[in-house]
């Protein structure tokens, strides 16, 4: 084989440049990520049920969906949660490497076998499947310049324009709107309903009937009569669309010509369609939207996508309204490979540079100085083939590879000097006879090596998906070595070289000749230590004994981890207040946090968040810090800035609890740094034994000095205010249970009516009234008190099951992060 490509040296050429014009065009097709696709598919399902609490959502929502999911192929685990905010998610993990498509279309599939058994109000808010992870790929913040615009209409600008348009970008798994647009709320007086004689119930049924589109038909349609003139569409009726339409629905009328309308029971407005997040950006408010990444998309692309659009569309923002990028996780991304790409760099120009000290002749440098661009670029276009990524993982084995790969060219090069100095050959023949006595041994490396790589692309698990692709571009570029070796080297060889004397190094002047007499003088002291270490032979193994002891101590005292916890440049806070506190308490506390960070020198934006996890007692913060270049001092990377700012925030705010954490080292593989302890009651004892196991195990794990920032991601139980209706009463009082269960989910959840039409998109309207009382049709007003007790209890605001099974189990999530370097792995 080689003699072949000696003799036909252009052919050799050729074959080299076509691998290199195949790499070089694959990595422009190479997406760009940090790790490879590591995490499991997921696909989570969420639902709402305003004014529901946790238990009656997981009795009458979460169950029946879970109920549903069976049969789902490759399937490893499920969990969800349920709390009193109303929500209800269920999160399906499959194997990895799962098609995420394929995955949504079957849970997708399930849940529609499920939609009917659900309550009419969770149908009507709609059930969502999305193929996306829990934790935010990044934030999008928009303010008001001017002031001009409040947070409701940024909010509803973003609902409206904004959140469709980033959606369909490709790679984005949920857009999740950290703000409220505008809704048609319309607040009931329940004085003016028993004036009139009316319940909730009737307006709803009233605002149903007349603000609907009708299909009235058309003029003239076929079959059409002989000597029909015109054809034209019938309009009836339209959805409402202003505040003063809805005040002129009529609600009552009697036979006499009278009329209620509703303007008369109820104060109409254009409000918030929710009040439960609120958003401000570097202190000011705002409204936001979380970009989520599709499972298996790559987060680079999709962040410039998403930029890009936003940069598109800024100029048409109404009010003077701006868009700004308040958090971010790809510049880590992006940085780590550009490191990773300079080392690569260094290390050619090295190899260049110390294969040129030892061969001390240029002609015979630039055989094994070509084939490394070769080899790399072709590895690229392997990488491509198999549908990889250039990521720290593959850059990281081509680091590696450089110093294995110049050997092949090194071996070919030198056994030719070797032969042309020794033997007087030309290096044409010299070419031909070295590659007879080495081509055996190239490939016998080749060999050896690719045994010890490949194994490792068999590992299962997420391990597995880690060490493939970096084994698999290790062969590659073995193997595509050895082809060169055999192909190019020897062309090289016998058209670059030039015919060598004996011992033509041996009188080199100046830098070389110092360093030829340098290096044959440690080699002979090395010599000659090697040969008294033979002499002292007990000695010598005594020594390796105690130097392997001292490797198997210090190597089990080394502390292990799946992946390292690194300075990512963001930071993530969590804030829990007492469970039952209030909005009021929360952005007080909220706002103190606002105003440390704005004083922290390190922060360069951060983006604040009520109502993310659903209650009044939480709050989140979303911390971007200054570009490593600025942060180059002691105590200023990410971790310690996270221990500072916890201590300092804890120490000023004595009522809540103060969590700042580092993202997590993969995406996917949890919502921050360190692991969770999910403890499940699998004995069915209770609830209340549950949480006193979890008091046990936070007390010991704060105990262990190898663990920090233990919390339980759990809020303690809150007070619950339980409504005991007496059927008797209310039937002597000729009320309804159905009209009383209007009442009450009307006053204190509010009720979805239906939609409305308002600059051109649908929103919502929705109905609630002022204050609470039950109607009654024959009496005018009966207070609730009059138809039900009421007493106070205690209730978790979240319920949480996890199990690959139907079976229920309850959970209390504990999340710990290790204080050293270490971390356990999450089971997939």
């Amino acid at each position: 084989m080689a003699r072949f490509f000696i003799d036909r040296p252009i052919f050799a050429w050729v074959i080299a440049i076509v691998i290199m014009l195949a790499g070089a065009m694959s990595i422009g097709t190479l997406p760009l990520e940090q790790y490879p696709d590591i995490a499991p598919t997921k696909v989570s399902v969420n639902a709402t049920y305003p004014g529901a609490s946790a238990k009656t959502i997981e009795d009458s929502v979460t169950q029946v969906i879970e109920q549903k999911m069976k049969g789902l192929d490759r399937l490893t685990s499920m969990s969800s949660s349920s709390t009193s905010s109303g929500t209800a998610r269920i999160e399906l993990t499959f194997e990895a490497g799962t098609n995420a498509d394929v995955a949504q279309m079957q849970v997708q599939n399930k849940l529609q076998q499920a939609m009917s058994q659900l309550p009419q109000s969770v149908q009507s808010q709609g059930v969502t499947v999305t193929k996306s992870g829990t934790d935010f790929l990044m934030i999008v913040s928009l303010t008001s310049q001017d002031g001009s615009a409040s947070a409701t209409d940024i909010g509803d600008y973003i609902s409206s324009s904004l959140l469709d348009v980033v959606s369909r970008i490709d790679g984005v798994g949920d857009v999740q709107a950290l703000g409220s647009g505008y809704a048609m709320r319309i607040w009931l007086d329940p004085a003016k309903l028993q004036k009139y004689s009316l319940m909730p119930s009737d307006v709803t049924s009233a605002l149903t009937s007349q603000n609907t589109e009708v299909s009235a038909g058309q003029l003239g349609a076929l079959p059409a009569t002989a000597g029909q003139r015109l054809t034209a569409t019938i309009t009836a009726r339209s959805k409402l669309r202003t505040a003063d339409q809805f005040r002129e629905v009529i609600v009552k009328s009697d036979s006499a010509g009278s009329v209620v309308r509703l303007g008369d029971v109820a104060r109409v407005e254009l409000g918030s369609e929710s009040y439960t997040i609120n958003t401000r950006f570097d202190g000011k408010p705002s409204a936001a939207m979380g970009v989520k990444l599709a499972t298996g998309a790559n987060a680079l692309t999709v962040s410039n996508a998403v930029k890009a659009k936003i940069a598109e569309l800024e100029p048409f923002f109404p009010n003077r309204m701006k868009a700004v990028v308040g958090y971010d996780t790809t510049p880590f991304v992006r940085v780590s490979i550009e490191e990773v790409a300079k080392t690569l760099v260094e290390a050619m120009v090295l190899v260049v540079l110390i294969m040129y000290l030892f061969l001390q002749n240029l002609r015979a440098t630039l055989v094994p100085a070509i084939a490394v661009p070769v080899v790399l670029l072709g590895t690229f276009g392997v990488l491509a083939a198999l549908g990889y990524s250039i990521n720290t993982l593959t850059m990281f084995g081509m680091v590696l590879a450089i110093g294995l790969l110049v050997d092949d060219a090194i071996v070919v090069v030198e056994n030719v000097e070797r032969l042309m100095s020794e033997e007087g050959l030309s290096p044409r023949e010299a070419t031909r006879k070295s590659m007879r006595e080495i081509t055996g041994a190239l490939v016998g490396i080749a060999l050896v090596l690719s045994a010890v790589f490949i194994p490792m692309a068999f590992f299962g698990g997420s391990t597995g998906v880690i060490y493939r692709q970096f084994s698999v571009t290790i062969v590659a570029a073995m193997l595509l070595s050895v082809l060169v070796a055999l192909t190019l080297s020897p062309a090289l060889c016998a058209t670059l070289l030039k015919p060598a004397q004996a011992g033509h190094h041996d009188g080199r002047r100046g830098f070389f000749g110092w360093f030829n007499r340098s290096f044959e003088r440690n080699a002979e002291r090395y010599r000659s230590g090697v040969g008294g270490l033979l002499h002292r032979g007990k000695r010598s193994m005594l020594v390796y004994v105690l130097l392997l002891g001292v490797l198997g101590v210090t190597f089990m005292r080394l502390p292990t981890s799946f992946l390292p916890d690194e300075d990512q440049g963001t930071l993530m806070t969590q804030v829990k207040l007492p469970s039952s506190a209030t909005d009021e308490q929360l952005q007080q506390t909220l706002k103190d946090f606002e105003a440390y960070l704005g004083a922290q020198k390190e922060v360069a934006h951060f983006i604040v968040l009520s109502g993310l996890s659903g209650d009044q007692a939480t709050g989140n913060a979303f911390i971007t810090l200054k570009d490593w270049s600025e942060r180059g001092g002691k105590g200023q990377d990410a971790a310690s800035l996270a221990r500072r700012f916890t201590q300092e925030m804890s120490a000023r705010a004595s009522n809540a609890s103060v969590f700042v954490m580092l993202p997590p080292a993969v995406r996917g593989l949890g919502s921050n740094a360190g692991f969770d302890v999910q403890l499940q009651d699998l004995g069915g004892i209770g609830h209340e034994a549950l949480v006193e196991a979890r008091e046990q195990f936070l007390a010991l794990a704060r105990k262990d000095p190898a663990l920090s920032q233990v919390r339980s991601n759990n809020l303690d139980d809150t007070p619950q205010f339980a409504i005991d209706i007496d059927d008797r009463k209310a039937a002597a009082l000729s009320l309804s249970t159905a009209d009383i269960n209007d009442t009450l989910s009307s006053a204190m959840g509010g009720s979805y009516v239906n939609d409305f039409v308002n600059n051109g998109r649908v929103k919502k309207s929705t109905c609630r009234p002022m204050r609470h009382s039950a109607c009654s049709r024959t009496a005018s007003t009966a207070g609730m008190c009059a138809t039900a007790t009421a007493r106070w209890c205690r209730s978790p605001p979240s319920r949480a099951a996890a199990g690959p099974t139907a079976r229920r189990s309850f959970r209390a999530t504990t999340a710990c992060r290790r204080s050293s370097s270490s971390a356990i792995r999450r089971p997939a």
